[in-house]
């Protein structure tokens, strides 16, 4: 079977034959399988990666970084003051450079489904043009200015979704797009919020990306339980969760499988770093009972910049060998070859 038509079957509850990986782009780990070809190149600005060159990018959002590589932070605001509105202009989203560079590495793709990637959503990209306190209180104290720039961001994505689906069409399976919502307790902001400003306008965008023919792939970090449902109504094929154990491993889990395909890894912030062979393991075993089902579900995910969270090599290494181990667990439940006893019976 193609590695695209596994991971089709996997976000689908189709029944794959077996569990499928998503390697980081640049952090693989050969003796595993390689089943996603993840393409970054939607989030290089034109002045370059912001992550290597600290600066402006293409919406004007000013980037610092750290002297240990990783995302940075933007500390430089276009809209911080409300001035500058009536003049801000976002960047085109039908410019060649943002997709000029696509064709080669969707031709290294193979029979991988290929996944594009492209962070900042709705909430990211908003907070990022007018700073995060300020994003806050203007839901209260100016919403038709936080609605203008929202419906600007949602013009933006739709048009990029219309131009990539010009372009390369059935040769993309999936937009990987990312909202961080929440802190280790709970979400930034009340269901009204997200009711009020954003439901509407992530389902133009997801209806956008699902006319073309892909799936949703959304990613937020933080204790985001009560949003899930609305994510899930709002038409989300996957859910990218980092922080395993923030959720309630095995409550989250057993609440929400079935209903959507996770791209899940053992938790980057707990577990993964105190690099404890016996609860990695334990714990992805969890992730495989809790998280997946014996249609499908679920893909092991490698979160790659470890450096960055403090993660040494061993540990993801350690992870994925316990999923390969599971690669069949459901399919061989079905089979009997496990009976009652079988390994994942470990788990509590």
């Amino acid at each position: 079977m193609e590695r695209r038509e596994l991971v089709r079957r996997a976000i689908e509850f189709q029944h794959p034959p077996r569990l499928p990986f998503w390697q980081h782009w640049n952090h693989k780990l050969p003796e595993f399988p390689d089943d996603v070809c993840n393409i970054w190149e939607m989030d290089r600005a034109q002045a370059g990666w912001f992550f290597d060159r600290p600066g402006p990018d293409d919406w004007g959002c000013g980037w610092s970084t750290t002297e240990l590589k990783n995302i940075g932070q933007v500390t430089d605001c276009p809209l911080s003051d409300w001035s500058a509105l009536d003049g801000y202009r976002p960047p085109d989203p039908r410019n060649p450079f943002y997709y000029e560079r696509l064709e080669p590495l969707l031709d290294e793709a193979g029979d991988r489904y290929v996944a594009l990637t492209a962070h900042s959503l709705l909430f990211s990209r908003l907070h990022k043009l007018r700073g995060f306190t300020q994003t806050l209180e203007d839901f209260y104290l100016e919403p038709e200015k936080t609605g203008r720039v929202l419906d600007m961001i949602v013009e933006f994505k739709v048009q990029q979704c219309a131009e990539l689906h010009r372009r390369f069409g059935e040769r993309i399976d999936a937009l990987f797009v990312a909202d961080d919502w929440g802190t280790q307790e709970q979400t930034f902001v009340g269901p009204n919020i997200l009711r009020d400003f954003f439901a509407p306008r992530y389902k133009t965008i997801f209806e956008a990306i699902h006319a073309c023919g892909w799936h949703v792939i959304l990613h937020s970090c933080g204790r985001i339980n009560a949003f899930v449902p609305t994510f899930l109504e709002l038409g989300v094929d996957v859910l990218n969760m980092q922080q395993s154990r923030s959720y309630g491993l095995v409550e989250f889990g057993e609440q929400f499988r079935g209903q959507v395909c996770f791209l899940a890894t053992v938790d980057i912030q707990t577990t993964l770093p105190r690099g404890d062979e016996r609860e990695i393991r334990e714990e992805a075993r969890q992730l495989v009972r809790h998280w997946s089902t014996p249609a499908g579900g679920m893909i092991a995910f490698d979160y790659g910049a470890w450096d960055a969270v403090g993660v040494q090599p061993e540990a993801p290494r350690i992870m994925f060998d316990e999923f390969a181990r599971l690669s069949r667990f459901w399919s061989s439940q079905q089979e009997g070859a496990h009976g009652p006893s079988g390994p994942l019976d470990r788990c509590s």
